[in-house]
């Protein structure tokens, strides 16, 4: 069961790391080109939108949320373009030995919790 688990984690992964190039290919459509630089910017993050110290909710996203967002995306492109993004990211992956960072994904959840963090001063001690 462990392999099972550790199989799809590696698929996960590397699937990010095909969105990253899927968003660049000519022939992916708009909506997933959008929705890919989301979930790239999202899942390569360093930063965490919940963070995992949080009880369930902070695992929540990278069990459930992602994968399922990532599986919704990789079913809206064209499947020439998932098996060639698969293949760059596989090399990818191979040569670089870690998955690539984005640090816009940061910048953004950084914000989001800036906004957030305002709006509660607002709300309650203003």
């Amino acid at each position: 069961m462990f392999e099972s688990i550790k199989a799809w984690a590696k698929r996960i992964k590397r699937d990010a790391v095909m969105l990253w190039f899927a968003r660049r290919h000519p022939q992916t459509p708009l909506l997933a080109k959008l929705l890919s630089a989301a979930a790239v910017a999202y899942v390569l993050s360093p930063i965490d939108l919940i963070p995992d110290f949080i009880p369930v909710l902070g695992y929540l996203d990278e069990v459930i949320l992602v994968p399922v967002f990532i599986w919704a995306i990789v079913r809206l492109l064209p499947v020439p373009v998932v098996l060639a993004c698969r293949e760059q990211a596989d090399a990818w992956m191979r040569e670089q030995h870690a998955k690539p960072v984005s640090y816009v994904g940061a910048a953004l959840i950084i914000a989001i919790w800036v906004a957030a963090v305002y709006w509660i001063w607002r709300t309650f001690f203003d």
